[in-house]
């Protein structure tokens, strides 16, 4: 069966603590943080978990190659002690374009292996207690000999990785405790793409494909006016298909005239085309708005076929005010006590 839970935006960081308290009152099993050029994750996560007492806290996504192992690992330490246990840390590299002009790194190849040389670097040094931990990598280099005794950790602390393509997919399915999928992934991109090449991963590993959780983001917005809310799912799908990184899911859904049209209207600047090119069916089938009750049925369509359902709030053109009402009616409405 699958669980719910709400990816929190807010103008300011006690925003997102009331709103993570809400969804955690409402009975999701998990508020999520997003980290952009403007958000630190790793704080929003920390004033998330102390307005929350029962909700996992995770972070979709922390850049990975914006920080250190050791300040990945530290971080989550710390954030995992102060949920008491709840965090889950979903690490990504985002576009090779964010990870060269927003973080500095000169070799952009390769990102799966990058993924996969970080992931079980990091769980060794949470487990220092262990001994030095000693590492030179294609990406990452570290010789850390602790000066004194280092206390173990709590528990395992469980991983989760984003991926869009197949190949990041897979290096899910090799090293992390699951998998952080996109806004723009469907139902079909999920049976057809995803949960194959996470399959294909964990047979490389010797791993079940079962104990992988399958997590990602559902565009939804709610509103009395069906159309109002059908507009702002076209404007953030559209937000997300001018990025050519992500044709591969438009692709695999039969909308690659509509994405050639978005990126066309894009380069532009032409915003309003770029919305006007989001036809009714990728609205139909890459989020869900209308009515609560529209929405609520809705979701329905992913329970199976995700682990868990993170609901996502349009925000792109959207006033702040009118994104922090769509999540308090997406937690009022989609609320997994009702």
């Amino acid at each position: 069966m699958s669980t719910y839970g709400v990816s929190i935006l807010g103008a300011d960081l006690q925003s997102l603590a009331q709103t993570a308290a809400a969804a955690d009152a409402a009975g999701f099993d998990a508020a999520w943080a997003s980290e952009f050029y403007s958000r630190s994750g790793s704080i929003s996560m920390a004033a998330m978990a102390s307005g929350t007492r029962n909700c996992r806290i995770g972070s979709s996504i922390l850049y990975g190659v914006g920080r250190s192992p050791l300040v990945l690992a530290t971080e989550a330490r710390d954030l995992d002690e102060l949920s008491n246990g709840r965090l889950v840390l979903g690490i990504g590299n985002g576009t090779k374009r964010m990870m060269s002009d927003w973080h500095g790194v000169s070799d952009t190849s390769a990102p799966a292996l990058r993924m996969e040389e970080l992931v079980p670097l990091v769980r060794r040094i949470w487990n220092l207690h262990d001994g030095p931990v000693h590492h030179d990598g294609r990406f990452y280099t570290m010789h850390l000999t602790p000066t004194g005794d280092v206390e173990p950790p709590q528990r395992r602390i469980p991983i989760i990785t984003a991926g869009v393509r197949p190949r990041m997919c897979e290096a899910a399915g090799r090293v992390a405790d699951g998998l952080a999928g996109h806004p723009l992934f469907t139902t079909t991109y999920v049976e057809e793409i995803v949960r194959p090449a996470i399959a294909k991963g964990a047979a490389h590993a010797d791993r079940d494909s079962s104990d992988i959780e399958i997590i990602s983001m559902v565009m939804c917005s709610i509103h009395d006016d069906p159309d109002i809310a059908r507009r702002e799912l076209a404007q953030q799908i559209a937000f997300y298909s001018s990025v050519k990184s992500y044709e591969t899911v438009l692709d695999v859904n039969g909308f690659a005239t509509e994405g050639r049209t978005i990126r066309e209207a894009f380069a532009r600047r032409d915003f309003p085309a770029m919305f006007d090119a989001v036809s009714d069916k990728m609205i139909d089938t890459m989020g869900v708005a209308g009515t609560a009750t529209q929405v609520r049925h809705g979701l329905k369509r992913y329970e199976g076929i995700l682990d868990h359902i993170m609901l996502y709030s349009p925000s792109i053109g959207i006033p702040p005010e009118r994104v922090q009402e769509n999540l308090d009616s997406l937690i009022r409405a989609c609320s997994p006590e009702k």
